[in-house]
């Protein structure tokens, strides 16, 4: 009786469900094949979430990026308002300093020692174009004389060429009109003459003259023939 006892008494026990704490069940191990409690979609959802955070301060950068340079571009169209604003302005204003140039040149030296009226009043044009002068140079407008330079089709006009200068072919031998830089920029293209040839000096001239006869005269000996076939064999294009 007492073996039947406990016999049901064990397999009531042996049935019943034992329930485990919080603590325990962390510390039984997973069966094989059992999967994670993690939800695959929190899972995804966490990583659209870093993509997205990602895109964000990606998108913030660029647009800090594009606020600068907006702000860099209209500070330096600002200053550039500023220094280049009037350049049609004094563009016009150098014709009159032009003009007032070639009334000084026609008139003779003759004419301002025999008048004094003459005398006076070319004294008040020049002191005329010398304030002028210096009023563009206030303005940040300066001369360009480039008499002697090499010729810049990006400052210079050339409106003739001139041969047998002595100068270096392209070299700026007469400025026929000056021309005027505003800041960095050009306001009018200096007109100017350039040199053509192989700017051989004048000197020279005598030294090619009895070159020449020389040769003349080894040609005539038959011994020419065989310097002027070398030298028609050389590049002179250079």
């Amino acid at each position: 009786m007492i073996d039947k006892e406990r016999q049901t008494a064990g397999g009531e026990q042996a049935g019943e469900p034992v329930e485990l704490g919080d603590e325990e069940k962390a510390l039984v191990p997973c069966e094989p094949g059992e999967q994670d409690d993690s939800d695959p979609e929190e899972i995804e959802a966490d990583e659209e979430t870093g993509d997205s955070a990602s895109q964000l301060k990606d998108q913030l950068l660029r647009a800090l990026a594009e606020t600068e340079n907006v702000r860099r571009r209209a500070k330096k169209d600002v200053a550039d308002a500023g220094r280049y604003g009037i350049a049609n302005f004094a563009r016009d204003m150098l014709s009159v300093s032009d003009n007032m140039a070639r009334a000084l040149e026609s008139i003779p030296d003759e004419a301002r020692e025999e008048s004094d009226i003459v005398k006076v009043l070319v004294e008040g044009v020049e002191m005329t174009a010398r304030e002028m002068a210096s009023a563009l140079e206030r303005h940040g407008i300066r001369q360009e004389n480039p008499l002697g330079e090499k010729f810049d089709y990006n400052l210079h006009q050339a409106m003739f060429e001139a041969p047998g200068t002595g100068q270096p072919d392209g070299t700026i031998v007469k400025v026929v009109q000056a021309g005027y830089m505003i800041g960095e920029r050009l306001l009018r293209p200096a007109m100017v003459g350039v040199a053509k040839g192989t700017g051989a000096p004048a000197g020279d001239d005598d030294g090619e003259s009895g070159e020449n006869a020389e040769n003349s005269e080894n040609t005539e000996n038959g011994e020419g023939e065989a310097a002027a076939n070398v030298g028609a064999k050389l590049d002179t294009s250079a």
